[in-house]
């Protein structure tokens, strides 16, 4: 059979190559794709990315099953339009996306369903937003409304920090409609962790615990970036907190959709903050929503997945996700993220990619913002790769990644450290 995966990131290269291994499929398409799917055998770009015409795409190339990697088709309502046209596509519709398309909207869904998050107040108004601040004081977290492609969170540690980041984006339109309201929230302690799920629209199959690293340079410091690593499993996730976060936070979350007449299908990611004590009992609190997996998460989770991913993905679109299981490596998967001269800020493209080694069994470099020109790879966005290795304990797998990582060049490459650091410390 033939699929379709829509987007150009690390994520869906990742989604497309283990699509790819299933024996079932004999092509899998990517629009647009990236430098990395074009140089990857089994996968075929296509130069597509309006709905209507992947749509069209699926019809006509008798595709069996569409997976959407990235928000913005998602809230464009992608889904909704392949529904109409009876194609088979896993992801939420145009309202379910709302979750992650609007931080209003899912900052009054978790507290209308007592699902536990920061407080928060929504303004428009930038003199109200700036006096709320004042009131609050620091630390304190501001986020775009809107979709803002990673960027549209800033954790100030100051009220200076604060104030700028409410000019930016409400006085400023920094970033556009994503901007044009904001969320402010209370700051929460604790650790970080992505737990992502596949929901039917009632059964409710995870995906293997990750952490990812948000911040620019190691240690956690510089500005918040679409994500510059992630290992999977994390040690933060115990048996206990996988059954807390499944029964507090992912079940009254898919059920709250549904009473409130939105039926969730798709991958629930929820990034959440896990504060200190015991496990039984420490605070688990919701820090966003998407309605996708994770990028870089997904490149260390697809890592990790020994079965047929197809068969998962065919089963969720059904409605027989009670019958879907997925049988995880468990070894220790980890990415590093290669990013571009001045990201986050203002990426410069165009740099020469050389040095890829050929992937392996225990190391795949997967393709984000690349691009082919004749036959050279080149920078063509913020995020460039993610260097994906196993092995059987974290710092194996460390090695592998940044021995590769080591012989990889494009002029400013810039990338973290310490990743996984926190897994180390334990």
């Amino acid at each position: 059979m033939k699929v379709l995966v829509v987007g150009s990131g690390g994520r869906e290269h990742a989604i497309a190559w283990k699509l790819s291994q299933s024996s079932r499929v004999s092509t899998v398409y990517v629009a647009p794709g990236n430098g990395g799917t074009a140089l990857t055998s089994s996968l075929q770009n296509i130069a597509i990315s309006k709905k209507e015409e992947l749509a069209q795409f699926a019809q006509n190339n008798g595709i069996a099953f569409t997976v959407v990697g990235p928000e913005a088709p998602l809230a464009d309502g992608i889904v909704d339009l392949f529904r109409a046209k009876g194609l088979a596509i896993f992801g939420p519709t145009q309202a379910a996306a709302q979750l992650e398309s609007s931080k209003d909207f899912a900052k009054a869904f978790l507290t209308r369903h007592g699902i536990p998050t920061a407080a928060y107040a929504t303004f428009t108004d930038t003199t109200a937003a700036h006096h709320y601040v004042d009131e609050q004081g620091a630390p304190i977290v501001i986020k775009a409304d809107g979709l803002a492609a990673g960027k549209g969170v800033v954790v100030a540690e100051t009220l200076e920090q604060a104030h700028k980041a409410i000019d930016d984006m409400l006085g400023g339109g920094k970033l556009g409609a994503a901007g044009a309201r904001v969320v402010i929230e209370g700051f929460l302690k604790g650790e970080e962790a992505s737990f992502i799920v596949m929901v039917d629209g009632k059964n409710v199959l995870p995906l293997a615990s990750s952490q990812d690293h948000k911040r620019q340079l190691d240690h956690d410091q510089g500005p918040n970036t679409g994500g510059m690593g992630a290992y999977s499993p994390a040690p933060i996730v115990t048996d206990v907190l996988h059954d807390r976060i499944m029964r507090e936070i992912i079940l009254p979350t898919v059920q709250g959709m549904a009473d409130d007449g939105i039926v969730f299908t798709g991958f629930l990611y929820a990034g959440l903050m896990i504060d200190k004590g015991d496990d039984a009992t420490r605070p688990i609190n919701v820090l966003e929503f998407n309605c996708r997996m994770g990028d870089p998460e997904t490149q260390p989770i697809m890592m990790r997945i020994r079965n047929d991913f197809a068969d998962v993905i065919e089963k969720a679109i059904a409605g027989k996700l009670d019958q879907a299981h997925i049988d995880w490596d468990p070894r220790t998967t980890l990415g590093v993220v290669m990013a571009a001269e001045n990201y986050p800020a203002s990426p410069r493209t165009g740099d020469v990619i050389t040095g890829i080694p050929a992937a392996t069994a225990d190391c795949v470099t997967f393709h984000a913002g690349t691009k082919l020109d004749g036959d050279t790879l080149r920078t063509s966005g913020g995020r460039v790769l993610c260097v994906t290795a196993i092995g059987d304990t974290v710092e194996l797998a460390r090695k592998t990644a940044y021995d590769t990582v080591a012989q990889i060049h494009f002029d400013g490459a810039q990338y973290r450290k310490d990743i996984a650091w926190r897994a180390l410390k334990k």
